[in-house]
């Protein structure tokens, strides 16, 4: 661990107060904390989950543990343990106070410390769990198609990596457009997923969204909402669907765990409708989560 000076200046647009722990303390915000050498900064070795938090809890913090359990072990990492993540979850969310009445929560977990390439070092590992205040995302959120695509066969398909240069370059194109997202399409020219979303899709009478073969990530929130639709009857279900949906279909949906279930005002400039179906997922969505705030696998 450094012991360099805090930077006196803040990056624009940086979140502000934030809360964070780093190995097992706490760790003055803007301070250097992390080895130089880690290699989730060298390459990019490592798993991480992001969950909304309101009113200084965790929504479906269980869930997403056990994702990140997955990420790990399809990276071929030790996944860190429960209790110390739970642990110092709670650690952050009372450091940051009352900005825990809504905020965004992240636990990234990396292969440690490294060599100037891509091997290993057996039993390195680091653990950083962090909070900053979340600002809801505003209505009338709009998408833009690009030209990339997911690799669904991908050794790192479905998994939640700190690799996240391809979707750091589709949403800068999403943002040069207006657009707060970028869908993408896989390399069957099926749709897929958003750079930080699931995507829905209306298809006749019912809301359609791309199966884990896509090479989509598992969501939170795609998994919720799609369990809660089936106890309640509403009509969301899995299917394949080709790229060009986005071009025809009345309405598209997005689900994560910041935005939960939000419909889309466009796609590439093409204004969306909102169904009495989509308000219905939206209110299902809300009402459970509000229910039950840590639903389990």
């Amino acid at each position: 661990m450094s012991s360099a000076p805090a930077p006196s200046a803040r990056r624009p647009g940086a979140a502000v107060p934030a809360a964070v722990w780093v190995d097992g303390a706490l760790v003055p915000d803007g301070h250097p904390a992390v080895h130089a050498l880690d290699h989730g900064l060298v390459v990019g070795d490592g798993v991480f989950e992001t969950c909304k938090v309101v009113d200084g809890r965790p929504f479906a913090l269980t869930l997403h543990l056990r994702r990140l359990e997955r990420s790990a072990a399809g990276l071929g990492l030790a996944a860190p343990e429960e209790d110390v993540v739970r642990a110092a979850v709670r650690e952050v969310l009372a450091a940051l106070g009352p900005a825990a009445a809504s905020a965004r929560l992240r636990i990234t977990a990396t292969s440690g410390p490294g060599p100037l390439g891509s091997e290993r070092v057996p039993g390195a590992g680091t653990l950083v769990v962090a909070a900053a205040p979340l600002s809801p995302w505003p209505a009338g959120a709009r998408a833009v198609t690009v030209p990339w695509t997911r690799n669904e066969r991908s050794a790192v398909a479905g998994l939640k990596t700190t690799s996240y240069a391809e979707n750091v370059v589709a949403l800068a194109r999403a943002r040069e457009r207006g657009a707060s997202e970028a869908l993408l399409a896989n390399t069957r020219g099926q749709l897929c997923e958003g750079t930080g979303s699931n995507v829905v899709v209306a298809v006749g009478d019912e809301l359609l969204t791309p199966p884990l073969a896509s090479g989509c990530l598992a969501g939170t929130s795609r998994l919720l909402l799609l369990r809660w639709a089936a106890q309640e009857g509403l009509p969301v279900r899995e299917a394949d669907l080709p790229y060009e949906e986005l071009g025809r279909a009345p309405e598209v949906l997005l689900t994560s765990s910041t935005r939960d279930v939000q419909p889309l005002a466009a796609v590439d400039d093409r204004p969306l409708t909102t169904s009495a179906l989509g308000r219905a997922a939206v209110e299902l969505f809300a009402r459970r989560a509000a229910q039950d705030d840590d639903p389990q696998p």
